[in-house]
């Protein structure tokens, strides 16, 4: 690989290997070694490396400025999906039920490419890198935070991250001011009662019937809870009630939802309104229900006013860049997480794989947005660290 600038083909190669080895979240020993073997041949003597013993799949690499003015911090998530791939390609996965899905391993590359560049010659600014495990699940950002590891020379002053969006051409990048993607709260309800014979009902109480009247019910938050021109998102994939015969009350319910909001303020509500439906819903049917919410590190990615208008500022005088604002997304990301605690920008990658969406077993990103999203994102950082 060359010294000065990783050609298209190191980059194909680079994101082939990685998609060949996906793994799941807090798992990603494999990964964490590849990167860490590049990184090091990589390595100059205002490039630090470290490693997180509490997350042992999280890799930090710090690039020490010439004249430093500030810290420039750039994350990338590293995990993958238990979905089996049925791509046909010749570089699909290798590991069984497991697949890059969503795309990390194009995040992963577009990283590296940016780190090698910075590598290779050093920055005014210093920059840190964030190689982050367990995105998808097990909130590995809100992990990382409090574990204290943004501390002193390691605390970005902006951060920085992208996602790839098959939907846009590609290389293309975009954003827009305010939520890029919703917050998300997984929702466990257990409706516990007493089963019984069907011919006997008055002699049970129905957790199924509670559970169906529940999952009409929530219905109600978003059409008469959240302001109009808000958006948000209720829904309940998964319902587990009674044997495999028809002629017996169910005891007990099982269900498993998602609720998503464009602020923290609407999603919190939310969360209040299905607690007091689920109870109110117990109480009508006289069953006893256990609720779970779990929002961990999802909260919505909320792009701060000054870093988002200098990136859209410099994307769109860029003459280089292929640039365009979009509208909100439901899409959760945890990077959401790290975004309340640290002013920063997140933005599309567009990867041109319009017939399929992310997390299908099919999905197939361009390759050919690899290097133009590198480009874009060094010639914005170097362009940054010329301001005051």
């Amino acid at each position: 690989m060359s010294e000065t600038a990783l050609s298209q083909a190191d980059l194909q190669q680079i994101r082939r290997d990685l998609h060949q080895i996906p793994e799941l979240a807090l798992e990603e020993t494999k990964t964490h070694a590849y990167l860490k073997a590049l990184i090091v041949q990589w390595q100059t003597p205002w490039v630090e490396i470290r490693e997180v013993p509490e997350l042992p799949t999280a890799l930090l690499v710090r690039v020490q400025g010439t004249q430093p003015q500030r810290t420039l911090g750039y994350r990338t998530d590293i995990d993958a999906l238990p979905i089996e791939e049925q791509t046909g390609l010749p570089f699909a996965s290798k590991h069984p039920g497991k697949m890059h899905a969503c795309g990390h391993d194009m995040h992963m590359t577009v990283a590296l490419g940016v780190l090698h560049h910075f590598c290779m010659t050093q920055p005014k600014d210093n920059l840190v890198f964030l190689f982050q495990p367990a995105e998808e699940e097990e909130f590995g950002g809100k992990k990382l935070y409090d574990l204290g590891v943004f501390k002193d020379e390691w605390r970005p002053d902006e951060f920085y991250g992208l996602h790839d969006n098959p939907a846009l051409p590609a290389g293309q990048i975009a954003t827009r001011q305010g939520t890029l993607f919703a917050g998300s709260c997984v929702v466990r309800i257990v409706f516990s009662g007493a089963g019984g014979h069907a011919a006997m009902p008055h002699l049970t109480n129905d957790a199924l019937l509670a559970a169906a009247s529940f999952v009409t019910s929530v219905q109600s938050i978003v059409s008469r809870n959240l302001n109009p021109v808000d958006a948000g998102v209720v829904t309940f994939g998964s319902l587990h009630a009674g044997g495999s015969v028809g002629n017996i009350i169910a005891d007990e319910a099982k269900l498993i939802g998602t609720m998503r909001g464009l602020t923290q303020v609407n999603l919190e509500m939310m969360m209040d309104r299905i607690q007091r439906i689920a109870r109110g819903t117990a109480e009508t049917f006289n069953v006893d229900v256990d609720i779970e919410l779990e929002q961990g590190g999802y909260q919505p990615v909320e792009n701060d006013p000054d870093t988002t208008a200098r990136f859209i500022d410099f994307m769109e005088q860029d003459e280089a860049s292929d640039f365009t604002i979009v509208d909100s997304a439901m899409t959760a990301e945890d990077f959401g997480y790290l975004l309340h605690q640290i002013p920063g920008t997140m933005f599309w990658l567009g990867v041109n794989d319009p017939s399929h969406n992310l997390h299908q077993s099919v999905f197939s990103p361009d390759e050919a947005a690899l290097l133009p999203g590198i480009q874009s994102i060094t010639r914005f950082l170097t362009w940054r660290m010329a301001q005051n």
